[in-house]
């Protein structure tokens, strides 16, 4: 278990190192358990996150969910006149939920 922990944390920082998040362009980064999903917009200058938004309380399968966290977090983001943001897909694949945020967050105007 250990090993698997540390490939995970060793991809997480393999993509972290090549992007960045300011206050114009903040970084969305994603959490996906097997129950839940979470992204935050986060400036990474202050150490500061902007917007937050999660999947508790939602019903349906977890795809659907992952998409209108990404919605409602592109709409919030939109009232704080956030308009971009780098991806930080984490140690997670780009497929299945995390595709699913990413294309919510694109359909609510985000642009990734």
């Amino acid at each position: 278990m250990k090993i698997k922990h540390g490939q995970r944390v060793r991809r997480a920082l393999r993509v972290r190192a090549k992007i960045h998040g300011t206050a114009k362009l903040p970084r969305l980064s994603v959490f996906r358990s097997l129950r839940y999903i979470s992204a935050q917009l986060i400036n990474d200058d202050n150490g500061k996150t902007l917007v937050a938004a999660s999947d508790k309380g939602l019903s349906g399968n977890k795809t659907d969910k992952a998409k209108a966290v990404g919605k409602a977090l592109a709409t919030i983001a939109k009232e704080k006149k956030i308009s971009r943001a780098v991806f930080d897909r984490a140690s997670y694949r780009y497929h299945g939920r995390v595709k699913a945020l990413a294309d919510g967050a694109r359909e609510a105007g985000l642009e990734l």
